[in-house]
């Protein structure tokens, strides 16, 4: 990374959702992709009476349908406030619909191509916009419009940068309703399997207004943050935007609400913590950059401390690389001398440490849960040829079991938490669906389903009774020989039978 972060834009054309945010610069690493449906766009059969509209023909005002009965005309209008201005509203509750107007066609047409690619979303039900038929909006003055109009007003005050000078206390409330009354976001970020830092956070979310302060920090063994907007309605555009995208391809999720606080107090200006309204705060090197769960997570390499390690029955070196080997390639496992229960595991990188961690800390394994945390040690030291070490030490970094030892490799994009479905490939041509029946029930696990994939018969699903068998078949049958130079590759899956 070496501080360089890459400028990353939002795409506005139709693409397909793993192109949803790309970089500018070719060799940048930084992807933002959906994980969004793209199949609602707009093509519902039900249509407003009286809007003989034409989807494919743009104008400035966009039909929204299937809102949820308790939306309110803030997160309405927010939908449009990433496009352009919005310059009316019209709502129709008792269709659960509405109509808005964008003060360009073009701003309307941007919005409704990047809801062609993403579903939006609202009170976590997915809804549909397309283009109307009219031109533009006509309002009354009647009471049920009152409230659309008074948000309007306070969105476009906020944006004009006179909020308190000149919008009524009514659009007032209504515009810091749409914000969750807070400029602050907190961002928790799932399936680390990347470093996220400051400056990327700030790279991101600096497309949706002016950022003025980011704390991060870790909590619960997760990577989170609080961003503190300039105003609530900036605050809003983010987290409609971005809440469940991808910073990076197929990891990183950001997920996103609002903060109670409505204020961040930053006391340094460093790799943790950044007032960017105050560039002469000072960056504390009296204090540690990054606490000491990150400092192991984001460390090189990354260590991790296993307890119970496999339970009885199973080497513990054999055990443990096989576990923790799905979330990275495993270099050494000791088990610690006076505490045979426990095993310090060095992956290749602390990123990895990380993920493996989030992932299997809490699973069970012969009936004992594992428990992972990460160690103070910054590596396993091997055992000196005048030393005795009764086989708890174990070097595995020539092990042909590493699966991500080639740069791109698809292992990347297929990384799930443990599940009961497992992922099976590299199929000998001669294996039938009975034989893989027999061999993952011969460890006592019970097989609940199994399909070959259609298009290519060296895969298939297979289904276990419980998270627990899958684990214990995932050690005992990866890189099994199945015959005519096949070894049997294993890892979870996210899909089901």
């Amino acid at each position: 990374m070496d501080g360089i972060v890459q400028d990353i834009t939002v795409g506005t054309k139709r693409r397909g959702s793993e192109e949803l945010f790309t970089t500018c610069v070719t060799n940048g690493p930084f992807i933002m992709s959906s994980n969004s449906s793209s199949a609602a766009n707009g093509n519902d059969s039900k249509k407003f009476k009286g809007d003989n509209r034409s989807a494919g023909v743009p104008s400035r005002v966009i039909h929204v349908r299937k809102l949820p009965s308790d939306v309110t005309e803030a997160e309405v209008i927010s939908l449009g406030l990433p496009f352009g201005k919005v310059t009316n509203l019209l709502m129709l509750k008792g269709k659960n619909q509405a109509f808005i107007e964008m003060n360009t066609e073009d701003s309307a047409n941007t919005m409704v191509n990047y809801y062609t690619t993403v579903t939006p979303v609202l009170r976590s039900q997915p809804i549909y916009i397309q283009f109307s038929n009219h031109k533009e909006l006509k309002t009354d003055n009647s009471p049920n419009q009152a409230r659309a109009q008074a948000a309007l007003q306070a969105v476009n005050s906020v944006q004009a940068g006179n909020l308190a000078l000149a919008a009524p206390a009514a659009a007032v409330d209504a515009g810091m309703a749409m914000a969750g009354q807070s400029p602050v976001l907190r961002i928790i970020v799932e399936n680390l399997f990347y470093p996220v830092t400051l400056d990327v956070l700030h790279q991101i979310f600096s497309k949706f207004g002016t950022v003025l302060k980011i704390i991060t920090f870790t909590k619960n063994n997760q990577f989170q943050a609080l961003l503190q907007y300039a105003d609530p309605v900036s605050a809003q555009h983010a987290k409609l935007s971005l809440d469940g995208q991808n910073i990076y391809n197929a990891s990183c999720t950001l997920r996103i609400d609002f903060s109670k606080l409505t204020s961040l107090n930053v006391k340094y200006n460093n790799d943790k913590s950044r007032d960017y309204t105050r560039p002469d705060l000072p960056s504390g090197d009296s204090h540690p950059s990054l606490d000491q769960t990150m400092a192991a997570a984001f460390g090189a390499p990354g260590i991790i401390s296993a307890s119970p390690y496999a339970g009885a029955g199973f080497p513990p070196t054999f055990a443990i690389p096989q576990a923790a080997g799905v979330y990275g390639d495993v270099q050494r496992v000791k088990i610690l001398f006076n505490k045979k229960e426990n095993a310090l595991v060095q992956m290749t990188d602390g990123n990895q440490a990380q993920l493996a961690m989030s992932h299997l800390n809490g699973q069970k394994l012969l009936g004992k849960t594992i428990r992972i945390t990460l160690s103070k040690h910054q590596t396993v030291q091997l055992p000196r040829t005048d030393q005795e070490d009764r086989g708890l030490t174990k070097d595995y970094g020539n092990s042909p079991l590493h699966r991500f030892k080639k740069p791109g490799s698809k292992n990347f994009q297929n990384i799930f938490p443990p599940s009961a479905t497992l992922h099976l490939s590299n199929i000998a041509p001669s294996i039938t669906e009975e034989d893989l029946k027999i061999l993952f029930s011969s460890n006592g696990g019970v097989v609940k389903g199994f399909k070959f994939f259609q298009k290519d018969r060296k895969m298939a699903l297979i289904q276990m009774g419980s998270v627990e068998e899958a684990i214990q078949s995932l050690i005992d049958l990866h890189n099994r020989d199945l015959g005519e130079n096949h070894h049997l590759r294993v890892s979870f899956s996210k899909s089901t039978i």
